[in-house]
């Protein structure tokens, strides 16, 4: 079978699945995510070592750091994966639920109820990690999904997909709700955006290349889950304390995922307190590219260019500048951002306010880390991607994300006059 008719075969098959899969209760659902925490629990070590594979090959192709720290799975990440499941298992069944019902003076009744989306085409890079937490959150939405995983996971997301398969199917979830593309082809891509028959969204995470690429050819609706250039402003009202802890671990906590600040913006009134809050970085080997006066500051910063405004780092680099105040802040901002997630420190609510309401990004945080911009954070068990669209949905992916509704309409004989 050539890659055209296997990939148009995945489709129909997960368009099978997926009128099976609405009829799943949801014990059946967390039945075979607890399965799962089983199976990850019991292979844990083929599961490595499938990573390992990926990690040998990622070294001879000579990936950066950042995407070899996103492909790595350790002890410590397969027990986030599995407190992850546990997580969206509590969740509640996001299926069947009646959102709104009113009725008419004519005596019809209106329900309007959620509905699974269907089938999910999800298109990912060098992340492992994301082949547990879609499969996980779309069957507990009652979807069924089609993976495509990067040719630097391939391994690891294909060891991770065997115990899938095996946790739903015993569980009595239907076959072929959880299908892989096993082959590295580009091309396998371009006929997965091609099936709208098949296929109810697309949603891609991984970089603004791909986003765009993705974005431009697709025939399917996709959410989309653009880059993160997220920023960080000091407030002149700011506890000083605070923004120290925050823009450290906003920066170096993980600084290869999306919700890591690329930006620091610190209020010129607080210009002479601008080094007690970089030293930190500095003492970790953060690379700082500052305006004219950062650069003044040590010797071993650099001069920011325009484009480093604009730059999703996913580094230990980070870009800085005095800002006049808030609607400084504000205007640099709306100029550069992606959208994605952006960060206040200030004890000033006035201040708070004008900053939330003129920016007009996904998550806006006060006095916290840029970091907390995740799906587990938020309380959503995982995330499927961190959205940056208006329409469907924005912000973290969860569950109840990947639903949609129907209206249902109880009459007893009214004919319309």
């Amino acid at each position: 079978m050539n890659i055209k008719d296997n990939i148009f075969e995945l489709g129909k098959q997960a368009r099978n699945a997926s009128v099976q899969m609405k009829l799943c209760s949801n014990n059946q659902k967390n039945k075979a995510l607890s399965n799962l925490i089983k199976n990850i629990l019991k292979n844990k070590n083929r599961i490595l070592e499938a990573n390992n594979i990926d990690l040998e090959n990622g070294k001879k192709k000579s990936l950066s750091n950042p995407l070899m720290n996103r492909l790595t799975l350790t002890d410590k990440s397969i027990e986030g994966l599995v407190k992850s499941i546990e997580d969206i298992i509590i969740i509640p069944d996001p299926i069947g639920l009646t959102l709104e019902e009113w009725e008419r003076p004519n005596g019809l009744k209106f329900r309007k109820i959620s509905t699974p989306l269907g089938v999910l085409g999800v298109i990912y890079e060098s992340r492992p990690n994301v082949t547990v937490d879609a499969s996980c959150l779309s069957i507990k939405s009652g979807n069924c999904i089609i993976l495509r995983g990067g040719s630097d996971s391939f391994y690891s997301s294909k060891e991770l997909v065997n115990n899938i398969s095996l946790a739903f199917s015993d569980a009595g979830l239907p076959n072929h709700c959880v299908q892989m593309i096993d082959t590295p082809e580009r091309e396998a891509v371009d006929y997965l955006l091609s099936m709208q028959d098949y296929v109810d969204v697309i949603i891609p995470r991984g970089g603004k290349s791909l986003i765009e690429k993705i974005n431009s050819a697709s025939k399917i609706p996709v959410i989309k889950h653009l880059d993160g250039i997220c920023h960080v402003y000091i407030d002149k009202d700011a506890d000083l304390k605070i923004a120290e802890k925050v823009v450290f671990n906003s920066k170096m906590r993980r600084p290869e995922i999306c919700g890591a600040a690329e930006t620091l913006l610190i209020d010129s009134n607080l210009k002479d307190k601008a080094m007690e809050i970089l030293q930190p970085l500095k003492n970790v080997n953060c690379e700082i590219r500052g305006d004219e006066f950062i650069q003044s500051l040590d010797k071993d910063f650099k001069k920011a260019d325009e484009k480093d405004w604009s730059l999703e780092y996913l580094d230990k680099i980070l870009s800085v500048k005095i800002v006049s105040g808030v609607q400084e802040a504000i205007n640099h901002i709306n100029n550069y951002s992606s959208g994605h997630t952006e960060s206040i420190i200030t004890n000033n609510e006035q201040t708070f306010k004008t900053f939330y309401e003129k920016i007009d990004s996904a998550i806006i945080l006060k006095n916290a880390s840029t970091q907390f911009a995740d799906g587990g954070e938020f309380g959503f068990g995982a995330e499927i991607g961190i959205s940056t669209d208006k329409i469907h949905v924005r912000g973290p992916v969860g569950t109840k994300h990947l639903t949609t509704f129907k209206y249902v309409v109880d009459g007893n004989g009214q004919e319309r006059p």
